[in-house]
């Protein structure tokens, strides 16, 4: 098979594990708080070009094109871009909608005054070629922002917990949490991005009376669970599979046996491109 038939069926498989369970519910059930964390880091104003790849449903989108900046929303997955243009249309919000590969970027270089990624970006498979896509469409002194899930946080446990369960991770592809690590991101822009804000953060859940509650949520509508799941029950080991995922959520409850509480930590990174 050739690198371009394998990397098309990659990302084939990425659509349909994101398009899999209900993301737009779980942005609306407790991710919400991100987005607008991150477009303030980033100083988004009116008539700045913005670009936000990973967008997902439009979590940081839609509040950059309240400010009033000129905003594009890229995903991979048609589906959540669609949740998201049904969201800014209800509220009256207007920005782009555009489908398309972090890796391979359908933009001009230096397109954008803010290249963002709120837990988006953190995802693609191949990090550097993200990671230079990112700093090619962003003008010089233009601004980089990320807001990532961290290796050592409840996310990164999360992916550690459903590792044995999950099929084998294509050939190049790196963990996910991996962006919300400062060193790693230092290894992937080098000199291209002065980083000014490296803050550590949490963001607070509280949607969910007890806490496997939390992982039944997961098992039900987040992609990267249902597939690990999936890949578990073909080889009979999904009650192992929920047992661990159970013992995952009472490990992580930061409030009481009826009414849980997590702190899913993340990095919050904004730089200046040279």
């Amino acid at each position: 098979m050739n690198l371009h038939v394998a990397d098309s069926e990659l990302k084939a498989r990425h659509r349909a594990m994101w398009a899999a369970g209900d993301y737009p519910l779980m942005v609306d059930t407790f991710l919400l708080p991100v987005g607008p964390r991150l477009v303030e880091a980033c100083a988004i104003a009116p008539g700045m070009r913005v670009l936000d790849v990973a967008a997902g449903t439009g979590n940081a989108s839609i509040p950059a094109a309240r400010t009033g900046a000129s905003v594009t929303a890229s995903d991979l997955t048609p589906d959540l871009l669609d949740a998201g243009r049904r969201t800014a249309e209800a509220e009256g919000v207007e920005l782009e909608w555009v489908e398309a590969d972090a890796e391979n970027l359908p933009f001009e270089d230096g397109s954008f005054d803010v290249v963002m990624s709120a837990i988006g970006v953190m995802f693609a498979p191949h990090h550097q070629a993200s990671a230079d896509e990112l700093v090619r469409v962003c003008r010089p002194g233009g601004t980089v922002g990320l807001l990532s899930w961290t290796p050592d946080g409840m996310l990164g446990a999360l992916f550690a917990t459903m590792k044995p369960f999950a099929p084998p991770p294509p050939a190049g592809a790196q963990p996910p949490p991996l962006w919300g690590s400062e060193e790693h991101l230092r290894g992937l822009f080098g000199e291209r991005v002065q980083f000014h804000t490296l803050d550590r953060d949490v963001l607070e859940i509280s949607a969910f009376e007890r806490p496997r509650e939390y992982g039944e949520h997961f098992k039900a509508h987040y992609g990267p669970t249902i597939a690990a799941r999936a890949n578990a029950a073909r080889d009979g080991r999904e009650a192992q599979f929920d047992e661990a995922l159970d013992a995952f959520c009472d490990e992580w409850n930061r409030g009481t046996a009826d009414r849980a509480r997590f702190e899913k930590e993340y990095l919050l990174a904004v730089g200046t491109t040279g």
